[in-house]
């Protein structure tokens, strides 16, 4: 059985003994005070059937209800340097002789998050992001912002796609810059 008949089984035994009472008789205290005839109780409102009790058990139910939930994932700052120094990147195409020489090639214009395992700044607006498959690629920000001010990872807002698209997600520095991506580009070593 469920708890709410529990609660309500004793109510349902006193309902039949106050339907059957419509008027009390001369009560002796009554008599004594010098009242004549029946006394009448107080009327109460009680309801009318058991459901009505079970019914004034039951919890309210809301007009709307809004469940959000936000998702917001850190790329933090890789902790070992890129196997090509940051001076390789601000020339990429033009290496000395001896020295691996780098390239941009193009890419998608998403790129999964689960799939980033760290973020390094780069010249100018870049950020270089290194994934977990071992690929190098280089995000572009917008022109009004500076790969410096990543120096510390970024915060971006987990979407339902799980991706980071250019033109769409905005990265959120530690110092309080938010920035675009603009493109990105796989960095690649050419063999001369």
């Amino acid at each position: 059985m469920q708890p709410a008949v529990y609660l309500l089984a004793p109510l349902a035994l006193l309902l039949p003994g106050v339907a059957a009472e419509p008027d009390v008789p001369v009560e002796p205290a009554a008599e004594l005070a010098g009242i004549s005839g029946p006394v009448s109780r107080p009327e109460t409102v009680m309801p009318e059937t058991l459901s009505e009790i079970a019914e004034s058990f039951r919890p309210r139910s809301a007009q709307q209800v809004r469940i959000e939930q936000r998702v917001t994932i850190r790329i933090s700052p890789r902790a070992a340097p890129l196997p090509m120094m940051p001076s390789a990147l601000a020339d990429l195409d033009g290496g000395r002789r001896g020295e691996p020489r780098f390239i941009e090639r193009k890419m998608g214009k998403c790129l999964a998050l689960n799939g980033i395992a760290g973020v390094q700044a780069g010249p100018r607006n870049k950020l270089m992001l290194m994934l977990r498959d071992g690929r190098v690629v280089s995000a572009t920000l917008d022109k009004a912002c500076q790969g410096r001010d990543y120096y510390s990872g970024f915060l971006v807002a987990k979407n339902a796609d799980g991706m980071l698209c250019t033109g769409r997600d905005e990265l959120l520095s530690r110092s309080g810059s938010n920035c675009k991506v603009s493109g990105f580009r796989q960095i690649v070593e050419v063999d001369d």
